[in-house]
């Protein structure tokens, strides 16, 4: 028996593949396998920052942290060459304020927002599968 299959994607990969090159690697929030990047400025702030990434993945946010001793503008140049969707810079201020600087991809710096109101912001953005 010959079975003959004729499909616009022959394979998951392929498929995977014509994916990248439409989005050119910027992938959708929702597709992005990293949504999120947290950069901590100093020593200081790394604890802050491991408590954002835990918030983060509890509400469900694939995110990572650069706990790397890197200028900070090294980090955020390295983040918008991989193409992630949201950076949040964190430094002493925004340790003590309970807010995140955020970074978007396409609209570059957004300003300080609240951890709570960032994170309600993707949580929709996600679901909603904005392009």
């Amino acid at each position: 028996p010959v079975m003959i299959h004729r499909v616009i994607y022959g394979s998951i990969e392929r498929f995977i593949g014509i994916l990248t090159e439409h989005f050119g690697g910027a992938f959708p929030l929702w597709l992005a396998p990293v949504q999120v990047r947290v950069l901590p400025i100093t020593q200081r702030s790394q604890d802050y920052a491991r408590q954002v990434v835990t918030e983060l993945e509890q509400a469900g946010i694939r995110v990572e942290a650069d706990f790397r001793s890197e200028k900070i503008g090294y980090k955020i140049r390295e983040g918008q060459l991989q193409k992630i969707p949201y950076l949040l810079v964190l430094g002493d201020r925004e340790a003590e304020e309970g807010t995140v600087s955020v970074r978007h991809r396409k609209e570059g710096d957004l300003g300080a927002k609240l951890l709570e109101e960032f994170k309600q912001t993707i949580v929709k953005e996600i679901k909603d599968k904005v392009l």
